[in-house]
C-alpha cells in the first residue's frame, strides 16, 4: 500500500471511494470522494486495486477524479444479477472469492473497477449471499425466504413510517376525522399507543419513534394529548390498564359456560351434606352500591349465650375446580374497585346474581356457626354447608342509624367491640384510619368523602369477620387441611397503646408494619394478633379465598383438597395478578382524587407534617389523605406530627403531581 492507491471503506453503511495520501505502520491517511480527510486501520478497507493518482494533482483535481470513478463503479453494479448468480452457484456451499466472482459477472477482461462494482453489488444485496469484502458464500433457500421476508417487512414499516407521519402531521393542524380509527390508520394508532405504554421495553419503540420524528412531534412533551387527539385514548385514559392489558370482559368460552349454568335446574340438596338455616334471621351489611353479596351475619340470643352465624356464598357450589370459569377466575386474581370502574373476578350473572345472597332467594352457604358468652369468647363452634336466606339487605349507613335500638345490631356490635379488644390484648395493631371513597357519578362528575372505618356498621361487620376468617383458619388446621394461611411477624416498632394512637401515630404505624407472608401452614398473624387466619369470606371477589372455601369443602366430601404443593403453587401464580389490582386500584384511585384537586387551587387545607428530606417535608393532607411534598422555606423549622395550613397550588392528575405551599 502506498500514497495514491485508490482504495474503498464502509463508512455509515456506505462504501466510501478514496486516495491514499500517506501511509504509516497499518494506518492509513486518505482522502475521500467527499472531500474530506480521514484515518483508518488498513483493516478497514473493503476494496483496493493497481489504480493510482498523482498525489501532485491538486486536491480538488483528486476529488472529481474519485467522484467519477465512483460514478463509474456504481453504474456498473446495473450489470449484476445476484439472484441469478445464486441460482447458478446456490448448490456449491463454499466460499467463492471475489476474483472467481468477478470473472462471472464480468467475463471479458475485468478491471479493479468490476471488482469495486462486485463488492459494491453484494453489499448492497444480502439476500443472497453472506458478503465478507472479497468473498461471498450462498445463502440456503431457507435462509432467502426468511431474508425476502425481512426485506419485505423493512419496506412496508418504512412506508408506514411515512404515512403515518403524514397522518400525525395532519391530525395536528386539522381537526381529526370521526373514526380515525379504521383500516390504514389503526396500525398507525396502535404502533404509538405502544411507544407512550411501553417506551423502549415495547416492541413498536422503533417504529413509534420514527413517525414521531416524521411527524415533528417532541414525544416527551403532550404525547397523550395527541394521543387522545387521534382517537387512540380518551382524556381520563386508565394507563396502567392499558400497560397491564387487563380483560374488562369475558372471553366466549366463560360466557358460553355461564349460560350452560344459569340454564341448568339448581339444586342445592348435595346429597343431604347441606343444613337448612333457611329460617335464620340472616341479613347482609354492606356499602350502599354493593351487588355482588357474599357474606350475610345472624344473631340469636339464647339466654346465657349467644348463637352468631356467619354465612359465606358458596361459590365452589357453581364454579367448579379447573373449568374455563375457574381458569380465568384464577387468572384475574380479584375483582378490581375503581372509582370509573369495576372489573369483576367472575362475569357478572354469576357475581351479582346466581352467586349472590339476594334477599328472598335460598342459597347455598358455607356456614360458620359460633356460640358465644356475653364476653365474646368462644364457647364452640361448627362450620357447615348450609343452605340460607337473607331476611334483610343492609348498608352501613341502616347499620349505623340502628346501633341504638335494633337488638341484633346492638349485639353485634357489643361482641365486635370485645373481640377486637381480645385481640388488642393478645397483641393486635389496631390502625384507626378513615378511607377515601372516590366515584364518578352518571353525569361525568367527580365524587369524595371520607369513611370512617371506625362507625358501628364497619367497626361491626370488619371484627365479625376477622373472626369467621379466624375460626376458619382453626377448622382447616383441627383437620390437617392446608389452606392459603396469612401471617405477619410483629411490627419492627410500636406508636402507641390499644386504640388511642392519633391520626399521625397510626399512619406512621402502618409504616412500621411488617410484610404479611402466605403460605399453606398456619402460623400466627401478630398483626391481628390471632395465632392462624385465612381469607374466605369473600370468594366471589377473591381466588384465595375461594380456594379456601374448596378445602372447607374438601372436609365435609363436597370437594377435591388440594394438595399443600398445589397451594403453595398457586400463591405462586397469584403473586402478580394480586400485585397487579393492588397497583391498579392504587393508582386510579390516586388518579380521580388528583383529578378532583385541580379544581381545587388556591383552596387552603390542614396538613401534617411526616417528616423532612433534603429540600422539602413530606406531608399529609389530612382531608384526603394524600401525601406529598412542601418546599422547605427559610426561617420555618417543621418536625413530625406538626398541623400546618398549606393552600394547593397546581395539580396536574395525568403527571401524578400536586405542589402546595405554606398558606
Amino acid at each position: 500500500m502506498e500514497s495514491g492507491n485508490i482504495v474503498e471503506f464502509i463508512d455509515s453503511q456506505k462504501i466510501m471511494c478514496a486516495v491514499v495520501l500517506e501511509v504509516r505502520d497499518h494506518r492509513l491517511k486518505v482522502l475521500t470522494e467527499t472531500n474530506r480527510e480521514v484515518n483508518l486501520s488498513s483493516s478497514r478497507l473493503s476494496h483496493k486495486c493497481k489504480m493510482h493518482l498523482d498525489p501532485s494533482l491538486s486536491r480538488i483535481k483528486m476529488v472529481d477524479t474519485l467522484k467519477e470513478i465512483s460514478g463509474r463503479r456504481k453504474a456498473l453494479i446495473n450489470n449484476i444479477d445476484i439472484k441469478e448468480l445464486w441460482e447458478v452457484l446456490g448448490s456449491e456451499h463454499e466460499w467463492i472469492d471475489l476474483n472467481t466472482m468477478t470473472h462471472f459477472c464480468f467475463p471479458e477482461n475485468p478491471t479493479g473497477d468490476h471488482e469495486s462494482a462486485v463488492v459494491r453489488a453484494f453489499f448492497n444485496n444480502r439476500m443472497y449471499f453472506k458478503f465478507d469484502y472479497d468473498r461471498f458464500f450462498p445463502n440456503s433457500e431457507e435462509t432467502v425466504e426468511q431474508n425476502d421476508a425481512r426485506e419485505k417487512e423493512a419496506a412496508r414499516i418504512n412506508k408506514l413510517i411515512d404515512e403515518a407521519g403524514k397522518w400525525v402531521r395532519n391530525a395536528i393542524v386539522n381537526p381529526p376525522p370521526a373514526n380515525p380509527l379504521v383500516s390504514e390508520t389503526r396500525e398507525f394508532a396502535e404502533t404509538l399507543k405502544s411507544y407512550y405504554l411501553f417506551g423502549k421495553e415495547g416492541a413498536s419503540y422503533e417504529t413509534g419513534k420514527a413517525i414521531l420524528e416524521k411527524a415533528g412531534v417532541d414525544p416527551s412533551d403532550g404525547l397523550f394529548k395527541l394521543l387522545v387527539r387521534l382517537g387512540v385514548f380518551n382524556e381520563n385514559e386508565n394507563i396502567e390498564l392499558q400497560r397491564l392489558a387487563i380483560p374488562v370482559s369475558f372471553p366466549e368460552a366463560v360466557s358460553n359456560q355461564v349460560d350452560e349454568i344459569l340454564s341448568a335446574p339448581v339444586v342445592f340438596s348435595s346429597e343431604n351434606k347441606r343444613r337448612d338455616l333457611s329460617n335464620l334471621p340472616v341479613m347482609t351489611i354492606d356499602g350502599q352500591a354493593t351487588l355482588d353479596f357474599d357474606d350475610a351475619i345472624s344473631i340469636e340470643d339464647r339466654g346465657g349465650h349467644y348463637h352468631l352465624g356467619v354465612h359465606i356464598a358458596d361459590v365452589a357450589h357453581f364454579i367448579k375446580k379447573g373449568d374455563c370459569i375457574d381458569r380465568e377466575a384464577l387468572s384475574r386474581g380479584s375483582s378490581i374497585y375503581m372509582p370509573d370502574l369495576k372489573i369483576p373476578m367472575l362475569p357478572p350473572s354469576l357475581a351479582e346474581d346466581l352467586c349472590s345472597l339476594k334477599a328472598g332467594d335460598l342459597r347455598p352457604c358455607i356456614s360458620i356457626m359460633a356460640n358465644l358468652k356475653p364476653s365474646a369468647e368462644i364457647i364452640d363452634y361448627e362450620i357447615v354447608p348450609s343452605l340460607i336466606r337473607v331476611k334483610h339487605q343492609m348498608t352501613y349507613y341502616d347499620a349505623n342509624t340502628a346501633a341504638d335500638d335494633n337488638r341484633e345490631i346492638v349485639l353485634l356490635c357489643d361482641l365486635a367491640r370485645k373481640f377486637r379488644q381480645k385481640r388488642i390484648d393478645s397483641g393486635a395493631v389496631h390502625l384507626s384510619l378513615p378511607d377515601i371513597n372516590i366515584w364518578i357519578d352518571e353525569n361525568g362528575g367527580i365524587a369524595v368523602n371520607r369513611i370512617n372505618r371506625e362507625s358501628p356498621g364497619r367497626m361491626m361487620v370488619s371484627e365479625i369477620m376477622i373472626m369467621a376468617n379466624w375460626l376458619m383458619a382453626r377448622f382447616l388446621a383441627e383437620n390437617n387441611t392446608p389452606g392459603v394461611f396469612r401471617s405477619q411477624p410483629g411490627p419492627k416498632d410500636r406508636l402507641y397503646k390499644g386504640e388511642e394512637g392519633t391520626l399521625f401515630q397510626n399512619y406512621m404505624q402502618r409504616r412500621l408494619l411488617s410484610r404479611f407472608m402466605l403460605g399453606s401452614k398456619p402460623e400466627r398473624h401478630s398483626g391481628l394478633g390471632l395465632d392462624c387466619y385465612v381469607t374466605a369470606t369473600s370468594p366471589i371477589r377473591k381466588y384465595y379465598d375461594l380456594v379456601t372455601q374448596r378445602q372447607i369443602r374438601a372436609i365435609h366430601g363436597l370437594d377435591t383438597p388440594y394438595l399443600p404443593e398445589e397451594i403453595d403453587n398457586m400463591i405462586h401464580l397469584l403473586d402478580q395478578p394480586m400485585s397487579n389490582v393492588s397497583g391498579i386500584q392504587s393508582k386510579r384511585s390516586r388518579y380521580w382524587l388528583l383529578k378532583y384537586l385541580e379544581s381545587k387551587t388556591g383552596r387552603k387545607e390542614e396538613a401534617i407534617v411526616l417528616g423532612k428530606r433534603r429540600n422539602c417535608y413530606q406531608i399529609l393532607i389530612s382531608e384526603y389523605m394524600i401525601e406529598c411534598e412542601l418546599p422547605s422555606s427559610n426561617g420555618i423549622n417543621l418536625k413530625p406530627e406538626d398541623l400546618i395550613q398549606v393552600t394547593i397550588m397546581h395539580v396536574n392528575a395525568r403527571k401524578d403531581v400536586i405542589s402546595v405551599f405554606m398558606g
